[in-house]
């Protein structure tokens, strides 16, 4: 038996609703009686984009089964309304800002890895390791297939829409509201080891020339051994930094 809904998407999620659908109140045919989240997902909106659902004014759960001439409106994080925080779904609250990045977004994970957040990646990482790990090590998955984020045991997750990694890096950033948090030159980018301080002495070998004679200051990875030190590349992040604290 098919029926008909009336659903709106708002602010961010219309990335994910076709033009003509954007922006604007539409009818949909369903057929039985869904979930609200499996109707949203066959509409391409992943339920970690969203905060908070009305259905004929009420806010339900993702578990609401949808039923004829429904009102629905679909609304992302931070959408500014005018509602009690407790209509939002409700979610695990994860203790701390860690992510899994999915194969293809290398240099947003060293972007982030850069500004101290603990972030999972290898360019061989399948999707199966993102959602185990994802959901074992309560981390935020990102990526950019939306076949992960529509997973049912995926909770938190998020899909940048730029395929610039510094635009990624403003919109996860702005996403989880982490300007509160940076650690700036805490972790290794290459690998997401901690970073120590070091004495020039033990890694003297592992030095050029100009190095030893114009920097003291020095850091090592405990996990890869790469070492660090305060050079131009050092000042040039330091910037960069600076820059996204204050947008």
């Amino acid at each position: 038996m098919q029926s008909i809904i009336s659903i709106r998407f708002y602010a961010g999620l219309n990335f994910f609703v076709p033009k003509k659908l954007k922006q604007k109140t539409f009818q949909y045919p369903v057929k039985g009686q869904p979930s609200v989240k499996d109707l949203i997902e066959s509409l391409s909106v992943p339920h970690t984009e969203i905060d908070l659902i009305l259905v004929n004014s009420h806010s339900v759960d993702f578990s609401y089964k949808v039923k004829s001439l429904d009102q629905i409106s679909v609304y992302p994080f931070f959408y500014k309304h005018e509602l009690r925080p407790d209509d939002s779904i409700k979610r695990i609250a994860f203790p701390e800002k860690m992510f899994i990045a999915d194969a293809h977004l290398g240099k947003l994970a060293a972007l982030l890895r850069m500004f101290g957040f603990d972030t999972v990646y290898r360019n061989d990482i399948d999707d199966d390791e993102i959602i185990e790990r994802g959901v074992a090590e309560k981390r935020i998955i990102l990526t950019r297939d939306l076949g992960i984020l529509k997973h049912a045991i995926v909770e938190w997750g998020y899909f940048p829409r730029s395929q610039d990694s510094k635009i990624q890096l403003k919109e996860v950033i702005d996403r989880f509201d982490l300007k509160k948090h940076f650690k700036p030159f805490s972790l290794c980018i290459k690998c997401n080891g901690k970073l120590r301080a070091v004495e020039k002495g033990e890694i003297i070998d592992k030095l050029e020339d100009n190095t030893k004679s114009f920097y003291k200051d020095f850091y090592r990875c405990k996990n890869c051994d790469k070492v660090y030190w305060q050079g131009s590349h050092y000042h040039k992040m330091i910037k960069f930094v600076e820059e996204y604290k204050f947008q």
